[in-house]
Order: C-alpha cells, then sequence, then structure tokens
C-alpha cells in the first residue's frame, strides 16, 4: 500500500477509525487497536494493546484481542459470557448492522465458538470480521505458541457458524485499486 494500512484515509477517514466507527454502531463498549504503530492510538482516538506475538500474523492478533478482553472485563470469570467482535483495520465498509449480525448469531448458537462471515458470491469464509468468546482466548494463544500464524487456523480448531454477509461489507484493501470502487 506504501502506507500504514491502518492510516490509509477512505473518503477522508482513515481505514482504521471507520472500523472502528462500525464496531461501535454495533453496540460494542470498548473498541481497542491491537498491535501497530504506538502513536496510532493519539492520530486514531482509540486505546491500544500491543499485540503479544508482534510480526507472527493475525492469529496472534486475534489471540490477544481475546485475551485482552477478557482482562479488561475483570478477568475470565465472566469470559465465556463475553462477546467480542473483532475486525481487520483493513476492511473499511463494515457497517453496524453487519457486525450486530455475527454477534447475534453467536449469541443464537450457544455451542459454537465464533461466528464467521461468509463472502456469498465466492462462499469463502473469511476470518475477519467474527464474533468470538473471550474465553477462546487461552486456546487461540496455544495455538499461536505451537506455530500457527493464518486466522483460519483457529477455525480449523474451533466450532463455528457461518454467517452470510455483503461481499462488499467485509471486502478488504490490499492494494491501492482495492480502494477503487469500479475495480
Amino acid at each position: 500500500m506504501g502506507a500504514d494500512k491502518a492510516l490509509v484515509e477512505v473518503e477522508g477517514v482513515p481505514m482504521a477509525a471507520r472500523v472502528a466507527a462500525a464496531l461501535r454502531a454495533a453496540g460494542a463498549h470498548h473498541v481497542v487497536l491491537v498491535g501497530g504503530d504506538p502513536s496510532w492510538s493519539a492520530i486514531l482516538g482509540l486505546d491500544q494493546v500491543p499485540d503479544r506475538w508482534p510480526g507472527q500474523g493475525p492469529l496472534g492478533g486475534l489471540a490477544t484481542a481475546l485475551l485482552a478482553a477478557c482482562e479488561h472485563d475483570g478477568g475470565h470469570d465472566d469470559a465465556p459470557d463475553l462477546v467480542v467482535l473483532v475486525a481487520a483495520c483493513d476492511q473499511p465498509w463494515l457497517d453496524g448492522p453487519s457486525l450486530q449480525s455475527l454477534a447475534a448469531a453467536l449469541d443464537a448458537a450457544p455451542e459454537a465458538v465464533a461466528a464467521l462471515s461468509a463472502v456469498p458470491d465466492d462462499g469463502r469464509r473469511n476470518p475477519f470480521p467474527a464474533a468470538w468468546r473471550a474465553a477462546e482466548g487461552p486456546r487461540l494463544a496455544a495455538l499461536v505458541d505451537g506455530g500457527a500464524r493464518r486466522a483460519d487456523a483457529a477455525t480449523d480448531d474451533v466450532p463455528t457458524v457461518a454467517v452470510l454477509l455483503a461481499a462488499a461489507v467485509v471486502a478488504d484493501v490490499d492494494r491501492p485499486e482495492d480502494l477503487d470502487p469500479r475495480s
């Protein structure tokens, strides 16, 4: 991208700030940025949690988010009931209703650990955004400690529920041309 993705602007707003706004619109009580440059916290107006496994891939960031949510919530006692919405900073078209549907799917399927979005036009499971039970943090940390790096390693290890969301909503930005809606 030639710049830190979190700070790349879409319609004048940094991508990470757009994602944070969608999380808040979905009812998230505490939105944090996991990892990245510590200066981003002030720029984006977000609390920041250092990635416990910096540079080790998205699974480490996901595990960090779940563990941090448990700590913020006062420990692991309430963790089985705590739902954590996670999203990538490069998904600037996320919206509150779509993220709410993930949390609702997790609540409706108590045996499920995560509710993941699937892009409808190709059926490809997407690890972000997702709703997770915070209690899964230690399980995901063990996967990272065991050498797993990809976020889909978590979905291979735990029961999940797919939630269909519009491809345009969950699209991520990997290249500058991904910001052009005509591409």
